[in-house]
């Protein structure tokens, strides 16, 4: 008899209690206030004045810069969210009575915080290294994805795809030094003994004539003045 006496009673103070907090709570288009139950104000707008028993709650717009984004029971509205140019942000979507500022990172960032729909904070893409190509750009919610360049290949980082090394031997120059995944090859042309001895045999004459042409002018040019001519008498004749 105790025990059922027990259990009706739990059973009462539960019923009693969800009773209660049916009774005490708002709708959900309402707000409480001084146990009151005042309809909500609708987005963009705030509380004005509440209800009363004889009238309902008197709403106004946000000022200027402010917003509230929800039904309400707001006195005041929310700051608009500024979007630093310090956390390398930009406006994408600019603030309403309704709705907040959303921000996104400047050009060449991407976003590593996000507050709802808006970038908090965003940072510089990474560069790809040499050796590496582009795989995939930066793009304002995603860093750049690199990828190393196969054998045979290289990129200096900044490539979307990795060049094939240049092939000397098919343009008819010698390698001088082979590519690397970072690096082409690098080429020079080539030039025949023959031919260099040739050209070295004939810049060789050149020169002995031109320094045995400028001797002799120098001797002429130095003798001319003293040179001497020497006349020689003719023998009388006797006449017959």
């Amino acid at each position: 008899m105790l025990l059922l006496r027990t259990f009706i009673s739990t059973v009462a103070i539960t019923i009693a209690a969800n009773l209660g907090l049916c009774f005490c709570g708002c709708a959900r288009a309402e707000y409480e206030i001084d146990g009151e139950c005042c309809p909500m104000c609708a987005p963009g707008n705030h509380v004005n004045w509440h209800c009363t028993l004889d009238s309902n709650t008197t709403c106004a717009p946000c000022p200027t810069s402010t917003y509230i984004d929800e039904p309400n029971g707001l006195m005041t509205c929310f700051r608009c969210t500024v979007c630093d140019p310090v956390y390398r942000l930009k406006v994408r979507k600019d603030c309403t009575h309704s709705a907040d500022t959303t921000c996104e990172p400047q050009e060449g960032f991407h976003c590593i915080k996000l507050n709802k729909d808006s970038c908090a904070l965003a940072v510089e893409h990474s560069a790809c290294n040499p050796g590496q190509y582009i795989k995939q750009t930066g793009r304002a919610f995603s860093d750049t994805v690199c990828a190393d360049c196969t054998d045979g290949t290289y990129s200096d980082g900044s490539l979307m795809a990795c060049l094939p090394h240049s092939k000397c031997e098919t343009m008819g120059l010698t390698e001088i030094k082979a590519g690397t995944t970072s690096s082409d090859a690098e080429c020079e042309k080539v030039t025949s003994v023959g031919l260099i001895a040739g050209v070295t045999a004939a810049v060789l004459i050149a020169v002995i004539v031109a320094s045995l042409s400028c001797f002799i002018y120098r001797k002429r040019k130095a003798w001319g003045p003293n040179e001497r001519v020497w006349h020689i008498p003719q023998q009388a004749t006797d006449d017959p």
